[in-house]
């Protein structure tokens, strides 16, 4: 990065993945588990902006965010596509998700941390791949020794999954978003997604 830079650096944009991606990269954190507000990067600007209020008592249960310089796009729904079997589906046009797991109970969104994959979420969202990559912190005293999703404890990838099974529903309407997880998957799939999403990611930005 430019030590010169008289201005902040858009965190999609200008924070560098890192040189050991997909293996360890950077994440950039929008929400904490203890935050009553979903926080979402503006596109535009890179400032942190209120998406919406969490109305309900379903948080999330890790850091939350994204991968910088990723995108996911035409690659990313091919990978989808290839490992479901479903026809037409395309990314969701955000950069790549990612769940950071940590011991220290960080309390701030808009932080980088450096992150190490283990696995991933394939979730479906109306016909959109939005895989969720899931992370350790490095050297977290807790997680920091698994490498592979394979490793997690079955309750912690559970309350992932639970999450994002149902942080869309409205609880009274009878309104269900159709958001389905098509399968969980281990590191080595997780860099693949990684690596897809690096790609569209210069196809559409064109760096």
């Amino acid at each position: 990065m430019n030590e010169n830079l008289k201005y902040m650096l858009h965190p999609w944009h200008g924070v560098d993945i890192g040189e050991n991606a997909p293996e360890m990269l950077t994440a950039f954190i929008e929400i904490v588990p203890n935050d009553g507000v979903k926080y979402e990067v503006d596109k535009k600007s890179g400032w942190i902006k209120v998406d919406r209020p969490q109305l309900f008592s379903n948080i999330v249960p890790a850091l939350y965010g994204f991968i910088p310089q990723t995108f996911c796009d035409v690659e990313v729904g091919k990978f989808c596509t290839e490992k479901t079997g479903r026809p037409d589906i395309k990314g969701d046009q955000d950069p790549m998700d990612i769940l950071v797991l940590e011991e220290k109970n960080i309390q701030n969104g808009g932080i980088l941390i450096q992150a190490i994959p283990i696995g991933g979420i394939r979730m479906i969202d109306k016909n959109e791949a939005d895989d969720k990559i899931i992370a350790v912190m490095k050297d977290d005293a807790v997680y920091g020794r698994i490498t592979d999703l394979s490793e997690l404890n079955e309750a912690i990838l559970n309350r992932l999954k639970h999450y994002f099974l149902t942080y869309k529903d409205m609880p009274g309407t009878g309104e269900k978003r159709k958001v389905e997880i098509a399968s969980v998957y281990g590191k080595e799939e997780a860099y693949e997604v990684i690596r897809r999403s690096m790609v569209d990611y210069k196809n559409r930005f064109a760096v």
